[in-house]
């Protein structure tokens, strides 16, 4: 393989990992927050997805309008599913953990049925946006503009995640996640920062939804693939840790790529498992993980 060629798969691999690292921030967070792993994470992208794809048909306008509407109605969305499904899950007193993993696996069924009813299950795709079809040249490495905008876009959004780690809700869902009970001591509303929390991880898959869709199709199951390899990058970066997902996801999109060139197309994912199988056996809090 020649030198331009290797630059290209690295490229490539760095744009994809971008929004692989995004698609997991949402996961990572919840999880470090509350300890939930949300089944149902691939499943609200599939709606941000389907929501730009809607708007764009209805208005015309291109994803990049569209994008900080459909975040905050995911966002609105994710604090929603918290206060009616999962602090219902979260106040039984047995089998808490299943409970919450049946209730999150549950919604996940109910939105792809719903949305395969609504929308039928043929793929659809958002044409004639700003960017679509432009290549950008950059000595000798073609960088499509679609998924290098996507990349910086979903490169701004971890850097606005982890600014948010300053603020004062920052700091309040930091001392939630350290010890969810002695917070209440301190006037913090945990079932309040729960709920932001839950908005926030799905205001985050949102915005890779969009971007997403500038570029991938869309149907019903589009948010299963997506969601496997967030569950894997998440593991592979540690549990809860948003600059695990950032470097896990910046490693799957490598691996990914490299793998497509050495094997067939089809079985681009084998390395990315690989890798994380050999992470789970000698280091099982995952690359970055404290726990």
């Amino acid at each position: 393989m020649s030198l331009d060629a290797m630059l290209q798969v690295a490229a490539s691999g760095l744009l994809m990992g971008l929004i692989y690292a995004l698609v997991a921030a949402g996961l990572s967070l919840i999880f470090g927050l509350m300890d939930v792993v949300n089944f149902a994470h691939g499943e609200l992208m599939m709606i941000a997805m389907y929501a730009v794809f809607s708007l764009w048909q209805a208005s015309g306008l291109d994803p990049f309008i569209l994008l900080p509407l459909v975040a905050a109605l995911l966002f609105g969305l994710g604090m929603a599913i918290y206060r009616l499904l999962i602090a219902r899950a979260l106040a039984v007193r047995f089998n808490k953990g299943m409970v919450q993993i049946f209730a999150t696996f549950g919604l996940a069924i109910f939105i792809r049925g719903l949305a395969q009813m609504i929308f039928g299950g043929e793929f659809r795709s958002i044409t004639g946006t700003w960017l679509g079809g432009r290549t950008w040249n950059l000595a000798g490495i073609y960088l499509p503009l679609p998924q290098l905008a996507a990349s910086l876009v979903c490169l701004l959004a971890f850097a606005g995640l982890l600014l948010i780690g300053r603020t004062e809700f920052g700091r309040a869902l930091e001392a939630t996640r350290e010890d969810r009970e002695a917070v209440a001591l301190i006037g913090i509303d945990r079932d309040r920062i729960f709920a932001l929390g839950w908005g926030l991880g799905a205001a985050t898959v949102g915005v890779a939804g969009v971007m997403l869709a500038g570029f991938y199709y869309v149907s019903p199951n589009v948010g299963a693939n997506f969601a496997l390899i967030a569950y894997v990058t998440v593991a592979l970066g540690g549990f809860g840790s948003l600059l695990g997902a950032l470097g896990a996801g910046l490693l799957i999109g490598e691996v990914e790529a490299i793998t497509a060139q050495l094997l067939e197309p089809s079985l681009k994912q084998v390395g990315m498992f690989a890798i994380y199988l050999a992470v789970l056996m000698f280091r099982p809090r995952g690359l970055f993980g404290k726990i």
